[in-house]
């Protein structure tokens, strides 16, 4: 496959989580892979990192997912044994808020669509199980045994290492500055020169509206913020919680995790729709006051215990694309790029299966997984 003139099959533009796991995939099925990255290895500049996130079955958003899901529960599973390392951990998830709400009526859904084992629980029953939660009146919650959270950091390593030992060549803190489609193949110019190859994989995080500007797929930039609260009483409570989102009525959505730092980690917690604008350039690191004030009244009224001290805070990104699904396909004026993009706040337990996706549209030209929802062509217009 590899050409003469081009040196590489493949490069893959961004090494975080999905570039990371296309890195993998590809040179474990034999490509000459060079991966380029601007910043260093599981880097905290992004979107893949802040120690957790959640993964589950029952998927809300759409059950058109589900399929992807079952595929990638199983690629966790062989990225942990094959890596040795704890990438993800099933903790038990609970999707709570009014009957009708789509957090819950959509787990629902799902769940019966794909014959999904759970339970529904009412308040009552919610606090008997879980005596931590306090849910409002009428609320009740979806319980999914299968769910739980992915390490992010730790899953990049484990894809980046894996993807060395197969022979893929990584490169970092070099920023690619363009990419062109020229005589020999696709050139990619960094700082540090140019590079070739048959076939161009950019997997570009919040960087997409500077690296695919032509693609013309309208994603946005938001800033979020992640807090680990200090439990009253401290976190021995804690220890056998579920993941959780919280839907409210008036469409905010907060969510936490067990405690999976140690004694003085701290609860992880955040709210998962209400960003600001930004751009990696832009964003504002610095986590104010009135933020952790509003986290802690909101998620106090569902988790009494965490109605407290703020031990730290930290900002990542979410890259939205206006329909929320994500962009995976084929470059529609390049059919040798294949982009990744657009995973809109809840793409990271998808890593493993976009990876192995990614791999597929390169040496097979297509994918037997149903990709349909993330055509980037569902853009364009005219």
């Amino acid at each position: 496959m590899t050409s003469a003139t081009t040196g590489y099959d493949v490069i893959v533009v961004g090494l975080g989580g999905m570039g990371s796991a296309a890195a993998f995939h590809l040179a474990a099925r034999g490509c000459r892979v060079l991966g380029l990255e601007q910043h260093q290895p599981a880097h905290d500049k992004g979107s893949s990192h802040g120690g957790s996130r959640i993964i589950r079955q029952t998927y809300f958003e759409d059950p058109g997912y589900v399929p992807l899901l079952l595929r990638a529960y199983e690629l966790w599973e062989k990225l942990a044994a094959d890596a040795r390392r704890d990438v993800y951990r099933l903790t038990g998830g609970l999707f709570i808020g009014p009957p009708d709400c789509v957090t819950v009526s959509g787990s629902l859904r799902a769940s019966r669509q794909w014959d999904l084992p759970h339970e529904v629980l009412d308040g009552a029953e919610i606090t008997a199980r879980f005596p931590n939660f306090t849910p409002p009146p009428g609320d009740i919650a979806l319980y999914e045994a299968k769910s739980g959270f992915a390490r992010p950091e730790l899953t990049v390593r484990a894809h980046l290492e894996l993807a060395e030992k197969a022979g893929a060549t990584l490169q970092f803190g070099e920023p690619v500055l363009d990419w062109n489609q020229a005589a020999d193949g696709l050139r990619v110019t960094t700082g540090r020169g140019s590079y070739f190859a048959e076939h161009l994989v950019i997997c570009p995080g919040p960087w997409a509206p500077q690296l695919l500007g032509q693609f013309d797929v309208p994603i946005t930039v938001e800033r979020q913020v992640m807090y680990w609260l200090d439990p009253i009483g401290g976190v021995s409570g804690f220890e056998d919680h579920p993941i959780f989102i919280k839907d409210y009525a008036s469409g905010i959505h907060t969510y936490g995790f067990p405690p999976i730092d140690g004694p003085r980690g701290g609860v992880k917690v955040g709210f998962a729709r209400n960003g600001t604008p930004c751009t990696p350039e832009t964003i504002d690191r610095v986590v104010h006051t009135h933020e952790i004030s509003a986290i802690t009244a909101r998620i106090g009224e569902l988790l009494p215990a965490l109605a407290g001290r703020c031990l730290r805070a930290a900002t990542c990104m979410y890259s939205n694309t206006p329909d929320r699904n994500f962009v995976v396909g084929r470059h529609p004026q390049c059919a040798d790029v294949i982009v990744a993009c657009g995973f809109s706040g809840h793409g990271f337990k998808f890593v493993p299966v976009v990876g192995e996706i990614l791999a597929d549209l390169v040496i097979d030209r297509g994918t037997d997984h149903p990709i349909s929802l993330f055509d980037p062509q569902r853009f364009m217009t005219g």
